[in-house]
């Protein structure tokens, strides 16, 4: 990938620091459940599949990263819908559980304690269902920011997922893990590529790579919505009108869904995320496909619905948010 495929307007460099520290705000905490226990976790059946998904808890983003292309006027009729303010946009973290008759899969495995202190209880949401780590079988990672991987390693440095095979694309890797990366791209992706190194490296010895159309087990296959990063990936399922774990393709309930085309701070190619995005976004609404996304309303399960040029993201419950 070129230097100049990479988005040179990243919003990255002014808030990262920021971003980073934020820990939930007093108001962020008004509107947040009061309890994220594994037994309020929804269970689905899709084709030959039993999906539970559970809770990481919450990052904080500013709104200049969740929608810095929105007027001053959008921006808080959005912060208002969402519950948050201009420093710190209320983010869950959804992680889907796959059971098939011979592995568990963890789709993303959370922050553990390398990212913000609201995030990192997906161990503790397994535990609370009676999910020993060392039952999952099979761990995909969508792309390799923190909030999708830092969990990987305990602080010990040994693995949470001792007995599991892991997944990733293979253009996630190669970008991450490029040993020129500092002097191929922009200052403000080096503090990230550092967190993905630690998290690849550490699976090294047990990793295999997927390009889209690969199965990860059969019924599961690799879909390519790079863009968010240049190698990330969502899932399809089979059964019914099919499912898709979209990950970060589409990273806010309303905001991905009502402005597919405003950027979002974290993409790294901006311009390539929205063309997917939106892609994605005309495929499953017209074939109503059901979604999981990780950061939209827990649990993160809808769908997506046209209206307009745009869409609106339905929950499970026919929630529209």
């Amino acid at each position: 990938m070129s230097r100049a495929a990479i988005a040179t307007d990243l919003l990255i460099n002014q808030n990262r620091r920021q971003f980073l520290g934020l820990g939930l705000s007093l108001a962020a905490l008004s509107v947040l459940p009061k309890r994220l226990f594994a037994a309020e976790a929804p269970n689905l059946r899709q084709g030959a599949f039993d999906i539970t998904v559970f809770s990481d808890g919450y990052i904080n983003l500013p709104a200049s990263i969740v929608m810095p292309e929105a007027s001053e006027e959008e921006r808080d009729a959005i912060l208002k819908r969402l519950g948050g303010t201009v420093e710190a946009v209320p983010t869950p973290s959804n992680i889907p559980l796959i059971r098939t008759a011979k592995d568990l899969i963890l789709i993303d495995v959370g922050a553990g304690e390398n990212f913000q202190a609201s995030a990192g209880l997906l161990e503790a949401n397994l535990k609370l269902a009676g999910i020993d780590p060392a039952e999952i079988t099979k761990v995909v990672f969508t792309h390799a920011h923190p909030d999708h991987t830092g969990a990987t390693t305990k602080k010990d440095g040994t693995l949470r997922y001792p007995n599991a095979d892991y997944i990733v694309g293979e253009t996630e890797w190669n970008f991450w893990t490029d040993p020129d990366f500092e002097q191929k791209y922009p200052q403000p992706l080096h503090a990230f590529a550092l967190g993905a190194k630690r998290d690849l490296f550490a699976v090294k010895d047990r990793v295999r790579m997927v390009k889209a159309g690969d199965d990860i087990v059969t019924g599961i296959r690799v879909l390519d919505t790079a863009g968010h990063t240049p190698g990330h990936i969502s899932l399809e399922l089979d059964g019914g009108d099919g499912l898709v774990i979209t990950a970060d393709a589409a990273t806010n309930g309303i905001v991905s869904f009502e402005h597919p085309a405003w950027k979002f701070g974290f993409d790294t190619d901006q311009e390539r995320a929205i063309r997917n995005r939106v892609k994605l976004m005309d495929r499953v609404a017209a074939e109503k496909t059901m979604l999981i996304g990780y950061h939209w309303a827990f649990s993160g399960v809808g769908h997506a619905e046209r209206e307009g040029s745009a869409y609106r993201y339905v929950s499970l419950n026919g929630t529209r948010l």
